[in-house]
Formats: C-alpha cells, sequence, structure tokens
C-alpha cells in the first residue's frame, strides 16, 4: 500500500482539502485499497481544530466528500510511516526537512512538482482564495494519482 501525507502550516485549510480531493480521486480510480491518504501541520498553532470553513465550503462546492477531523502535527516518525511527504509550500518544505532531520531518501516533496511546476499553493488562510488554491490542490493531486499509475505504483482495475 501507497501512503501519502500531505502537510501545510495548520492542517485546516490546503492539506485537509488535499487529503479529501485526492481521497475523492483515489475513490474514482478504484484504487483506494491500494493508498493511504492522511494529512498534517508543520505547526501547533491550529491542533485539534476542524478543516477551515472555507475549505468545507470549496469541497461541498466541488461535491468532494469530507468528514469532521481534527488538525495533527506531522511527527519524526511519519518520515518511515509515508512514502510521500508532500508539502504545499517552500516554507512547508523547509519546516518538514527540519522536523524529519532531513530527507534521505527523497520522500518530501512540494505538491505541484508532480504537474512540472516549481510554484507555491497559495494559502487560502491569507488570500481568502479557496477557488485558486482548489484549483492547484487538484492539478497537484491529479498529477501525483497519474505519476502513481504510470510508475506501476498502483494498479487500476479496467
Amino acid at each position: 500500500m501507497i501512503k501519502i501525507l500531505f502537510i501545510c502550516h495548520g492542517n485546516i485549510c490546503r492539506s485537509p482539502m488535499c487529503e479529501f480531493v485526492m481521497k475523492h480521486l483515489v475513490s474514482q480510480a478504484g484504487l483506494s485499497d491500494q493508498i493511504f491518504i492522511a494529512s498534517a501541520a508543520t505547526s501547533t498553532e491550529e491542533i485539534g481544530n476542524d478543516i477551515h470553513y472555507g475549505t468545507r465550503r470549496k469541497l461541498q462546492q466541488m461535491k468532494i466528500p469530507f468528514s469532521p477531523r481534527r488538525a495533527v502535527q506531522m511527527t519524526r516518525s511519519d518520515y518511515e510511516k509515508y512514502d510521500y511527504l508532500i508539502g504545499m509550500d517552500t516554507w512547508n518544505i523547509r519546516n518538514m526537512l527540519r522536523i524529519c532531520g532531513g530527507d534521505p531518501k527523497g520522500k518530501i516533496n512540494k505538491l505541484l512538482a508532480f504537474a512540472g511546476k516549481s510554484g507555491d499553493i497559495a494559502d487560502p488562510w491569507y488570500t481568502g482564495n479557496f477557488d485558486e488554491t482548489y484549483r492547484d490542490v487538484m492539478e497537484g493531486c491529479t498529477a501525483l494519482l497519474n505519476k502513481l499509475c504510470e510508475d506501476g505504483l498502483v494498479f487500476q482495475r479496467r
């Protein structure tokens, strides 16, 4: 089973959006039994809080199922538990490297790197633009799922 951990600053906007978008894409592809998906924060600021109302509203608008959850912080042990640790922006990556003590196995990536882009996914906590964040999240998650399939790491049933 492939294990993916999406990470942002507080684990209430971007990373849970990724978690539920990816779960939806994986479910639609019939791969839920092959891919485990979760999300976490690099900070402790929002620990225990549920998804931001803007993220909930955007997921509802796009008819992507989600469930109540509580923000958690990434830990050093997550590096061994997950195959992919995916940050939303340059600051997240820097903090993830600090938490993990480096990236000797090359597991840490920015989400948009899978779409061939070097940019960050803007934090809607600051921008208020959940539409833009959703667009980038969908692009990155779709590209990640395509990569997993193309690399033969998961197998679609046809």
